[in-house]
């Protein structure tokens, strides 16, 4: 009777358990996010070579990495939704599998045109990632520890970037850049195995303690609410805070976008770098961006300790100092020394990496268990249109101004977003009393 009542704490008893088991399921889903992010970032560390194999010009692939945005933009609050109704472990799944192979299919390509539906493809698929972050971590974690697994789960979607330009140039050595897309989406399913046999539900997992589980339950949140996906959307945008959490993420996204896809151009064209030294100093913006992750959560605890703000607005803190690094991108517009402008991007990637992860975290703070997904869906689909817009800018600019204006105003873009963080999140004391 009671093995079919409440089979969860049925095989909790039966089954070996695992102290702390919530931060192995935030490790299993980081490795995830990491190679979803090294699938994404091989076409621009492949770009140089790539516009030379297939004939493409800047414009031309512009509108390839536009494609991946456009996809990215209009699925994540789909994906979002998917995750929020059908669960986590399995929407997930679908997605990751999709983005794997269509990594594969990439070797194939023949032409731009090829190039931009399968990064269409890949993009739609890779959009489940931002959502499912917020999930993962509304489900596992109680509200205490949400900042700080914010912040661990950001080291992710850096982490992949940052290992992307050696793996990327070693099986491009090895394979040629056709083997180099065959490589990451191997390595992507293999991801996708794990995530089948070892994820589960909080309630569900085997190898969860009981007192764990009590203590991840801890807030006695409401059960979630499924709703119809239009009547979601609907009901987020009706919700003042989501403004305050979608407008920043709208002004941090296009940083992200162009260290994502056009940083490895810009060395090769404006600094005269080739494809080795670009795999040598490519990853150390993305290195400073991990650090950024992992050490945003700590920065909320410091607010609260030293100027006693509430866990809100020690967030929106630890965020708009992110945007205020976000600066150095401007100084990268007067400097020519090569090691000079990666050290300026890197602060960058520092600082937008702290607001990426506060954002998450405020999405998970001030949203319901079962909008989680779909908020940060929607979020995301804010932070991408405004990173595909600004990609098609750089396309059709970049040759004739270069990328120094777009430098500038990138460094500043975060300081506009900080204004609405404040003004629509951030606690006054009459909320507090």
């Amino acid at each position: 009777m009671n093995r079919s009542l409440n089979p969860g704490i049925t095989a909790v008893g039966t089954k070996r358990t695992l102290r702390n088991l919530r931060w192995w399921v935030l490790v299993l889903f980081l490795a995830g996010v990491t190679v979803n992010y090294i699938t994404r970032n091989s076409l621009g560390l492949l770009a140089p070579e790539l516009k030379t194999s297939l004939n493409i010009t800047t414009e031309q692939y512009s509108w390839i990495v536009g494609a991946f945005q456009l996809a990215y933009t209009f699925f994540q609050p789909i994906c979002g939704w998917l995750i929020d109704v059908i669960g986590l472990k399995v929407g997930f799944l679908i997605c990751a599998t999709i983005w794997a192979v269509a990594c594969l299919f990439h070797a194939g390509a023949a032409s731009w045109v090829h190039l931009a539906i399968l990064r269409f493809v890949m993009g739609g698929a890779e959009a489940a990632a931002t959502p499912a972050n917020a999930k993962v971590i509304g489900e596992w974690f109680p509200k205490k520890e949400r900042p700080i697994a914010a912040g661990w789960a950001g080291v992710g979607f850096s982490l992949g970037a940052m290992l992307a330009p050696p793996i990327i140039y070693f099986a491009h050595a090895s394979f040629g850049w056709q083997g180099a897309f065959l490589f990451t989406g191997c390595l992507a399913l293999g991801w996708v195995v794990l995530w089948w046999l070892f994820y589960r539900d909080p309630e569900q997992h085997p190898n969860l303690q009981a007192s764990e589980l009590e203590f991840i339950r801890q807030d006695n949140e409401p059960p979630a609410v499924k709703l119809p996906f239009f009547t979601a959307l609907k009901t987020v945008s009706k919700n003042k805070r989501f403004y305050g959490i979608a407008i920043p993420a709208f002004m941090a996204e296009p940083a992200w976008g162009v260290l994502s896809f056009w940083v490895p151009l810009y060395l090769a064209k404006e600094l005269g770098m080739d494809l080795k030294q670009i795999a040598m100093f490519a990853w150390l913006p993305f290195l400073a961006a991990d650090l950024g992750s992992a050490a945003s959560g700590y920065l909320t605890r410091l607010y609260t300790k030293i100027f006693g703000f509430t866990q809100v607005n020690s967030v929106v803190a630890s965020s708009v100092t992110g945007a205020f690094l976000m600066l150095s991108l401007a100084l990268v517009a007067v400097t020519k020394d090569p090691y000079v402008a990666i050290a300026l991007i890197s602060i960058g990637g520092f600082g937008h990496q702290i607001i990426s992860c506060m954002l998450s975290a405020l999405v998970v703070e001030k949203f319901d268990k079962g909008q989680m997904a779909t908020v940060n869906g929607m979020r995301g689909s804010f932070a991408w249109i405004s990173s595909f817009l600004f990609s098609l800018l750089i396309g059709v600019t970049a040759d004739t101004i270069g990328f120094n204006p777009l430098f500038v105003a990138m460094g500043f873009f975060d300081l506009i977003g900080a204004v609405f963080l404040i003004a629509f999140i951030a606690e006054r004391r009459a909320q507090r009393a």
